[in-house]
């Protein structure tokens, strides 16, 4: 096989320019495209690394945020349970306060009920026991009591002060004498002598008769009671009875 130089260097030469024209007006071009669509992606990657940094940034924060949210609401519920429960003792306490107070009051009315029952069931019990003494006393009304009543009222008289027993002995004084009974004329003269001389003089003195004395004499004046008789003595009795009992 015979070689043509000629044509093979002139195929050498295009394929030489060939590759000089594409280097030059294809080549450089596509590799400068090439460089620029290069940096483009690079500064895309590193935009878009910068974002899902951004992203991942701002997912931390939230998640922070939903993390702080749910340890406020745990605190707020902490709270209000804490405040419940607070609010609950304080309840039962104010209610359990108002529950011994109620039963402080009633206790308290039950045993003034009581003493105030057992007071009238005494007063009553005084009263009647009075109300039998009355009567039985009635019964000793005679010569011998009245007799034994004028000596206590006698005695009395002479017990006063002498200033009072002066005062009541000065003629004119108004006295008077009242008995269970009615007096006949012959005791009444009596009496007065008698308690005329026990004041030292000779006093005014009338007489009456009042049943409610039961037996006994009574002698009233100016600035003067004495009260000698079944009546006075009972009364003394039931109201000491009466102030026992309260006391």
């Amino acid at each position: 096989m015979t070689i043509d130089w000629w044509t093979l260097g002139f195929q050498t030469a295009n394929v030489a320019i060939l590759i000089w024209l594409l280097g030059r007006f294809f080549w450089r071009p596509v590799a400068g495209m090439i460089e620029q669509r290069r940096v483009a992606a690079q500064r895309l990657l590193a935009e878009a690394e910068a974002k899902r940094g951004e992203a991942a940034a701002s997912l931390a924060g939230i998640e922070r945020t939903r993390e702080g949210f749910a340890q406020e609401r745990e605190a707020i519920l902490e709270a209000a349970r804490q405040s419940a429960e607070a609010a609950r003792t304080a309840r039962l306490e104010e209610t359990a306060g108002e529950v011994a107070a109620l039963e402080a009051a009633a206790k308290a009315r039950i045993e003034k009920d009581q003493e105030a029952a057992e007071t009238a069931w005494r007063e009553r019990a005084g009263h009647l026991a009075i109300a039998i003494a009355e009567r039985l006393a009635a019964r000793l009304d005679g010569p011998a009591v009245r007799g034994a009543f004028l000596d206590w009222l006698l005695d009395a008289i002479r017990r006063l002060p002498e200033p009072t027993r002066q005062a009541m002995a000065m003629d004119g004084a108004a006295l008077e004498v009242t008995s269970a009974g009615p007096l006949d004329p012959a005791s009444q003269e009596d009496y007065r002598a008698r308690i005329g001389d026990a004041f030292g003089g000779r006093p005014d003195i009338t007489f009456k008769a009042d049943p409610a004395l039961i037996a006994g004499l009574e002698l009233r004046g100016p600035h003067l009671a004495m009260h000698n008789s079944w009546r006075a003595d009972l009364t003394q009795i039931l109201a000491e009875i009466t102030h026992d009992d309260r006391a």
